[in-house]
């Protein structure tokens, strides 16, 4: 896992920076290995040191990867951290921007006594997560075959008359009882009207016949999540979600068959949206295409109408197109895949032919 470390090193030299404190938690992760709640990540050029208080110094030394060296604190972590700063001639660091509060940032500032320089680093850091490894890439894959099973059980068990809060709760227990450590995200079920809610989590909402039932949930497994989204009906639908069901499929497809590696975010995005927007839905699609996804359900790059990130082999990403019909109902369609060879290999095995209940 030092490769990981030597990515951040060469970070730091391009910026002019000694060292780099991580305080995030996806980050902590990625580059010690460190699963626990609290500590300070110090990466020097040559040195890394993980600041931990006593609950967590046995599980950090089991965890931390080769070369980090961890430190239990003595009086609190900023005063630790002041010390190792001092002791190794530190004088410039780089910081998490998007992960410290201005609170922490002045705790900073008043406890490293010998530092000239801050430097903020905004998406440079995450932007190292963004290629995955080949582990990184099999827990991903394993993650989303868990998701698989969780949606094949899911669809035996949802009736007429049940509440999308109850089926909420039959997934997170599903994907628990298959070994998931939860769910990436709060489960979005949506059915009837509700599924043109994006994002419409569980309510009390009654499931009935007719409805329209957006499924988009992930599991974390191994500390990777997953994502994925299918759209089923409960008895048959109205003929309009019948062509709606059709379009998103067709979009969706174009962009799995036509993002390259080497392409932009916004054309990735551009290929499912002309479609839709073609087939008289212009508007109704108003979320992004995807996003990346890892340690955390929402990474880089992006797949949207802005998007100038650019598509590399190693990126794990969702391709979820939807169209959202206020009044009717909504249908989306997700996948996640990896850029390999300049082409996407699909992780998600999930069918998505019309599903009818």
């Amino acid at each position: 896992m030092n490769k990981r470390l030597d990515k951040l090193r060469d970070l730091l030299k391009e910026n002019g920076s000694d060292a780099c404190l991580i305080s995030g938690r996806a980050n902590t992760l990625y580059f010690s290995g460190f699963t626990g709640s609290t500590s300070l990540l110090l990466v020097g050029i040559d040195k890394a040191w993980l600041i931990v208080d006593f609950r967590y110094t046995i599980q950090a030394k089991e965890q931390a990867f080769e070369g980090i060296e961890v430190v239990e604190i003595e009086e609190s972590f900023y005063s630790t951290l002041n010390e190792i700063v001092k002791q190794n001639l530190i004088d410039t660091i780089g910081f998490e921007g998007q992960a410290i509060t201005v609170s922490e940032y002045n705790k900073i500032k008043e406890s490293l006594t010998s530092i000239k320089r801050l430097i903020r680093f905004d998406s440079q850091i995450d932007w190292i997560r963004s290629i995955k490894d080949a582990d990184e890439i099999e827990q991903i894959q394993q993650a989303v075959l868990l998701g698989d099973k969780v949606f094949d059980h899911i669809i035996k068990f949802i009736k007429p008359g049940m509440k999308e809060t109850e089926v909420a709760a039959e997934l997170e227990y599903t994907m628990k009882k298959l070994g998931a450590k939860g769910p990436s995200f709060e489960s979005i079920i949506a059915a009837g009207h509700r599924s043109a809610m994006c994002h419409g989590t569980a309510t009390d909402n009654i499931i009935k016949n007719g409805d329209a039932v957006v499924l988009d949930f992930g599991v974390i497994y191994h500390n990777y999540c997953s994502d994925m989204t299918r759209t089923i009906f409960i008895g048959e639908p109205k003929k309009e979600l019948i062509k709606i069901y059709d379009i998103v499929k067709k979009a969706q497809q174009a962009a799995l068959d036509g993002i390259r590696t080497g392409m932009s975010g916004y054309d990735a995005d551009k290929i499912a949206r002309d479609i839709i927007a073609h087939n008289g839905y212009n508007g109704a699609f108003g979320h992004s295409l995807g996003h990346g996804v890892g340690i955390e359900i929402h990474e880089e790059p992006r797949l949207s109408a802005k998007s100038v990130d650019v598509l590399k082999d190693g990126m794990v990403f969702s391709v979820e197109p939807g169209i959202y019909v206020e009044g009717l109902g909504g249908v989306r369609i997700e996948d996640m895949v990896v850029l390999e060879n300049g082409r996407i290999r699909n992780f998600t095995t999930s069918p998505k032919d019309m599903i009818i209940l």
